[in-house]
């Protein structure tokens, strides 16, 4: 049964994704000459980059979103469809969603990424990832439960199960969760939970490489690693985690950690999507695409962000999975509908950066390596403005400027669903 969209003599773009890539994309064709469906699961875009500090009490949820029908109000050759794919058939240019099937002319797959637990369907299940707002609500519930829980809890072995965390991935995402863990650590419990002795709180970071931070340079790694340090971070690295059962985690050297909170931030895949031919992706489900984004093998059906595998001489595995890459291929595919010619695409690298906590942040921008307060205001600066919506910059800013001057916040709520056969 199709969707119910209008249907018209305009050509069709269906666009499968509302983060980084699809958000763009659907922007800058909003005006176009095109009628643009752009499906996702949620009905906002979020700026993952800052779902950490939603997890860690930082900020708002609703600071780091913005709804997608705000951003296209009054656009007539625009559809919002919040749907779950299912699968696509190529060969009769169609979409298949949970709500019915829509037709497309040209189809862009711009699905993300979601977390790789490397086949380990006991970690899988009892680790928390973190690619979404409501899994960063599914972690911050958790870790004030278990501070709640810690309390009470007499034994010293028993209270080290709630209050100690593992996180395993020294890339960005784990970095900069374990400094603000740390921070937590040293700034929040000593006024929240003054009955807690802090010092019994362990952090550790697990990385199976041998430096922080593989995606940047090494002096990134070195000063990153330096950070962490003096804020009390135990961090292992060479250090594989084979095994995690919800109350221990077990490492490949038979290190066996005490904890019931394993965030894993150790990688990314694709999700692979039924009716796509095995031979137009790659081991990691990633779509391979020509220069000017189309998927190989396929008509009219092209993919973006992390979902693209453009290899190159310069970049033998694809592009960096990262928000960079979606923004910058999503605005070349868009001119590419717009204007009827084809060119390939050009990656323009503008940096890498990592925040640690309070003044301390590493950054590469070309051949310059920064790190201290001048790489984290820099830091603040690029994902201030990145931010969706005037609104939520300002509250994301106030927020920041609060927390930098009383080092508190006020957001540390547990917020769970109601459980109507309790009340019952």
């Amino acid at each position: 049964m199709p969707i119910n969209i209008p249907e018209t003599e305009k050509e069709r773009i269906v666009i499968i994704g509302a983060g980084f890539g699809g958000f763009m994309l659907a922007r800058k064709l909003k005006k176009s000459q095109y009628q643009v469906v752009l499906i996702d699961r949620n009905n906002f875009h979020q700026f993952q980059p800052l779902l950490y500090q939603v997890a860690m009490a930082g900020l708002e949820p609703s600071s780091i979103a913005f709804p997608l029908r705000k951003a296209f109000q009054s656009e007539k050759n625009m559809h919002i469809r919040v749907a779950e794919l299912e699968r696509v058939d190529p060969e009769q240019k169609c979409v298949y969603t949970d709500l019915g099937l829509v037709n497309y002319d040209h189809l862009v797959i711009a699905t993300g990424a979601v977390t790789n637990f490397f086949g380990n369907s006991e970690i899988a299940e009892n680790a928390f990832s973190l690619k979404s707002i409501g899994e960063s609500l599914h972690l911050r519930n958790h870790i004030f439960e278990d501070l709640e829980r810690a309390l009470v809890t007499r034994e010293y072995e028993d209270r080290q199960g709630y209050i100690d965390v593992v996180i395993v991935g020294g890339g960005p995402t784990g970095v900069e969760l374990a400094g603000a863990l740390a921070e937590m650590k040293k700034y929040i419990l000593p006024k929240d939970y003054p009955e807690l002795n802090q010092e019994e709180v362990d952090i550790f970071l697990l990385q199976g490489g041998k430096r922080l931070l593989p995606g940047m340079s090494e002096k990134a790694g070195e000063k990153a690693l330096k950070f962490l340090t003096e804020l009390g971070v135990e961090v292992q690295l060479g250090t594989r985690v084979t095994g995690f059962d919800g109350k221990f985690v077990h490492t490949k050297d038979g290190q066996k950690i005490r904890c019931k909170k394993v965030v894993w931030a150790a990688g990314v895949t694709c999700d692979a999507i039924p009716g796509i031919k095995a031979d137009c992706v790659t081991k990691n489900n990633r779509f391979c695409v020509d220069g000017q984004l189309k998927v190989k093998s396929l008509q009219d059906v092209y993919a973006i962000g992390d979902a693209a595998s453009l290899t190159s001489e310069a970049y033998p595995y694809g592009h960096p999975q990262v928000a960079q890459t979606a923004i910058q291929q999503a605005k070349h595919l868009a001119r590419q509908f717009k204007t009827g010619k084809t060119i390939d695409f050009k990656y323009k690298d503008l940096g890498s950066m990592a925040t640690i906590g309070r003044n301390k942040a590493v950054a590469d921008i070309g051949k310059r390596n920064m790190a201290g307060f001048l790489a984290w205001g820099m830091w603040l600066f690029v994902h201030l403005f990145a931010i969706v919506g005037v609104k939520n910059r300002v509250f994301v800013f106030l927020n920041w400027i609060w927390n930098y001057f009383t080092y508190d916040q006020s957001l540390r709520l547990i917020i769970k669903p109601i459980n109507k056969k309790k009340e019952l």
